[in-house]
């Protein structure tokens, strides 16, 4: 797994901490219901950092910090710049935010305004898999459209592990977009993710990981990743 580099003293000095895997849970419609279901099954000690993006409404405060604090015994944190990935805690994108991560501390940045295609589970699985390579592990929830599929091709490409929700969403478009494209490695429901993520945790050198893309599936579709790709640098 790729180390997550810790800052002291205002980053002046630097010094690598123990390798942890970082989930990236990205959801829309029909996905807080699953999250739930996914955190409740979930050890609050599996020794990995995640990161719950949710679509949410620019312009309300977000209770989705408490709601999921009552699912686990893992801390819930709302995301704030410059905060530090801790592992066994949850940070959530807060309203009307983008968010990345460069070194394991969270960027954010104010969501562009209408025109421009909000596309933040993109943006942060990108982040993710460009800063963490094979300790990324991206998973797409319930939800409308296709946010989420070119990041989850982000990360199975930096050589981390992709998951998507089986037809136990109650919105299957994100999940089923990602599965179409052929960037996620295991098809489940929320309770057999938080499974297998127990199961990495005890046997972090055997991850069950589907065969790579190949450099031929994966050219087949450079003509739309690179126009995705130009959207991404907008949102």
């Amino acid at each position: 797994m790729a180390s997550v580099v810790a800052e002291k003293n205002g980053g002046s000095n630097k010094r690598k901490s123990k390798p942890y895997p970082i989930v990236a849970i990205g959801a829309s419609a029909g996905g807080l219901e699953a999250v739930i279901e996914f955190l409740k099954q979930l050890s609050p000690t599996t020794g990995m950092a995640y990161i719950y993006i949710q679509h949410l409404d620019p312009t309300h405060k977000s209770m989705l910090p408490q709601i999921l604090q009552r699912a686990t015994k893992m801390k819930v944190l709302e995301a704030k710049h410059r905060m530090r990935i801790e592992p066994n805690h949850l940070f959530v994108l807060p309203p009307n935010k983008d968010m990345e991560i460069i070194d394991g501390v969270v960027t954010l940045n104010p969501r562009q305004a209408k025109p421009v295609i909000h596309m933040p589970i993109d943006k942060f699985f990108v982040s993710l898999a460009d800063k963490q390579k094979e300790g990324a592990i991206g998973i797409v929830l319930s939800g409308n459209a296709s946010d989420g599929t070119f990041g989850l091709k982000s990360i199975k490409l930096a050589g981390g592990l992709t998951l998507a929700q089986d037809d136990s969403a109650k919105f299957g478009s994100m999940p089923k977009s990602a599965i179409a494209e052929g960037v996620v490695d295991m098809v489940l429901s929320p309770k057999e993710m938080a499974k297998e993520l127990m199961r990495i945790s005890k046997h972090p050198d055997t991850p069950a990981i589907v065969p790579e893309m190949t450099e031929d599936a994966a050219g087949e579709q450079s003509l739309n990743d690179e126009n995705l790709t130009a959207i991404i640098g907008l949102l």
